[in-house]
């Protein structure tokens, strides 16, 4: 299949039901919905031919959750190389069928068959190798690589007709073959060659490298990038040997978060997998170059030829070993048989924080739900899990109480560092009194090895002060400030000399967490600093329940403003001096002026926009 993730293109509600769905079992693929008529998409359009044009432009595969005839006439005009060309997916809006367009052997005969067997439906696959024959030689097995694909069309021509083929295995096996009963001769007119060898774009024979190469790497702390992708490369050519054939590019997992590794796998096309040092040191007895030097630095006699034969398993055979550069070593081992990268070692652990807005699906980010649907666990709140339900497909979920932030953040930090993908959930965004400072706060703290070695992201997401602002119009159109009135924390004399600075500087301020059961004085309290400094008719937006059910959006005064009109799932923004409430037509706005009015009517100036940092 392609490699980029693909999009399901909804134009109904029922339609974005059934794309949610299914793209929540596809890591990085997303909802794309017509504006108006779905809900809960990760990218809204408005012009739907366009829309898939421009999808389609940028070589992204597509599923049109629609009439077949929509995505022919919008494609149509773009048809010119079909070697160029995205998978696209006709599927109907109830499952029952997924038809590959275009691109069959580029994914999308994949893409359908895998849609089919969640829906249950049928993909309608029609080209002629993967009907005549069983399979489709230009699309070969997850890891195998075709070096001349512009020969597996004539091949497939040929076996169709009945012809023979000459089957030649010189790595690996030929089980997928094998198992399409093509008919083998020895002296057929074409040939079908299976190796981990180099070859020419023009060999005679279609060419398949099996993924049953790893490339074992050691380098110092900092190597460069180049340095150890050269090391690799000539060690390959100097041998013959195909970088299309290799599966993965192995170390130690002291190695999990050098750059350089990682580099030379994604130069290769291919995972970066790790193995305990005890694991390597099991392989000392197989190693062409053992060294204790290195056993007294990492804790194995050998990291680059260790780690490609644990990662060929016990009948790998390693055919380069050890080679050095100024800063780097290499090796390469061969397995028996196709390696499945997955299974070998384990991958950097991936820690991503991600923030989901108030919890309304449209408020949710593109890489948001990326990051959740790419996770192979996550951690959060229940609610807040409950929340992104439909990205989360069977994944496991581990959930406490509100409360229980420290434990939750350990527990998302320890899975991750075991080699798993974690996504750890907030609400709104979680940079903002959320998990993301907690997290960090743990890894700066505790200060261990494996928690370091973890690949760390964080995701924005819609924060409460910026989605109560928008459902009111434009209250922090200037300076503006935020702070949370609970003093579990904090101490609340600090907090009352925050409120103080922020009267006395006029800023917008938005109060997080201004009441609960047992805390009511603080809102109050806040009031009152503020009155001093601000008319008592200043606008104050209650925002309750953004973008989930029971949403409440009032404006009262900072006069009228008491703890009575709060909770803990409230947002409390109070405007500064300068804010306005106004009433046009059947609705209520509130907005803070910049100051456009008092540059418009000076004399000389010019209505030239400032974009000293305009959003």
């Amino acid at each position: 299949m392609s490699g980029a993730a693909p999009a399901f293109v909804a134009l109904t509600r029922g339609g974005a039901e059934l794309a949610r769905r299914l793209a929540a079992r596809m890591p990085g693929a997303e909802v794309h919905g017509l504006a108006g008529r779905t809900e809960g998409a990760d990218v809204r359009f408005d012009e739907t031919l366009a829309h898939l044009r421009e999808l389609f432009a940028a070589g992204r595969p597509i599923v049109g959750v629609c009439a077949a005839g929509i995505l022919i006439r919008a494609l149509a005009p773009l048809l010119a190389d079909k070697r160029a060309e995205p998978p696209v997916v006709a599927l109907a809006e109830d499952g029952s069928a997924a038809v590959p367009l275009l691109g069959g052997h580029h994914g999308a005969n994949a893409l359908a068959r895998e849609i089919a067997e969640t829906t249950g439906g049928r993909a309608a696959v029609t080209t002629a190798g993967d009907l005549g024959l069983g399979l489709a030689l230009d699309e070969p097995p997850p890891g195998w690589r075709v070096a001349n694909p512009q020969r597996a069309k004539d091949v497939a021509a040929h076996l169709l007709a009945g012809q023979p083929a000459r089957l030649a295995v010189e790595a690996g096996d030929a089980a997928w073959i094998e198992a399409a009963g093509i008919v083998v001769a020895a002296d057929a007119g074409v040939g079908i060659r299976i190796t981990d060898r180099a070859a020419p774009a023009d060999a005679p024979d279609l060419v398949l490298h099996p993924p049953v190469l790893a490339v074992g790497v050691g380098c110092e702390r900092g190597a460069g990038a180049d340095e150890v992708i050269g090391l690799v490369r000539e060690a390959l050519a100097e041998a013959g040997l195909a970088p299309d054939a290799v599966a993965c590019v192995v170390s130690v997992d002291l190695k999990a978060d050098e750059a350089a590794v990682h580099a030379a796998a994604t130069a290769l096309g291919v995972p970066a997998r790790f193995f305990t040092a005890a694991a390597l040191e099991r392989e000392t007895p197989r190693l062409a170059t053992p060294s204790d030097v290195v056993f007294r630095e990492v804790g194995c006699h050998g990291v680059a030829e260790g780690a490609a034969l644990a990662a060929a398993g016990a009948d790998g055979e390693l055919i380069i070993p050890k080679r050095k550069s100024a800063r780097a070593t290499c090796a390469v081992a061969r397995a028996p048989a196709a390696l499945d990268a997955a299974a070998v070692g384990r991958p950097q652990g991936r820690l991503t924080v991600v923030g989901i807005g108030p919890g309304a699906a449209d408020w949710r980010t593109p890489a948001v739900s990326r990051a959740l649907s790419e996770a192979d666990e996550v951690v959060g709140y229940k609610l807040y899990l409950d929340l992104v339900d439909e990205l989360l497909g069977d994944k496991p979920r581990h959930d406490s109480a509100l409360s229980e932030e420290e434990a939750r953040v350990r527990l998302a930090i320890e899975r991750a560092a075991e080699g798993r993908r974690v996504a750890l959930v907030s609400s709104g965004d979680a940079g903002i009194y959320a998990l993301a400072t907690l997290a960090f706060e743990l890894l700066d703290r505790e200060d261990r090895a494996d928690w370091n070695r973890l690949r760390i992201a964080v995701e924005p997401g819609v924060s409460a002060i910026q989605a109560a602002a928008a459902r009111i119009g434009a209250p922090i159109g200037h300076d503006f400030c935020t702070v949370s009135l609970s003093d579990l924390l904090t101490p609340w004399t600090e907090i009352q000399r925050r409120l103080k600075a922020a009267a006395a500087g006029d800023f917008v301020v938005a109060l997080y967490n201004p009441v609960s059961k047992r805390r009511r004085h603080q809102l109050a309290e806040a009031v009152e600093i503020l009155l001093a400094a601000r008319p008592a008719e200043t606008p104050v937006v209650l925002a309750r329940n953004l973008g989930r059910d029971g949403e409440e959006i009032t404006v009262v005064s900072l006069g009228e403003l008491t703890p009575d009109h709060a909770d803990m799932l409230t947002l409390v923004l109070i405007g500064n001096s300068q804010t306005r409430r106004v009433e046009r037509g059947t609705g209520t706005w509130v907005y803070t002026p910049r100051g456009y009015a008092a540059k418009m009517a000076a004399p000389g100036t010019t209505n030239e926009r400032d974009t000293t940092c305009a959003s």
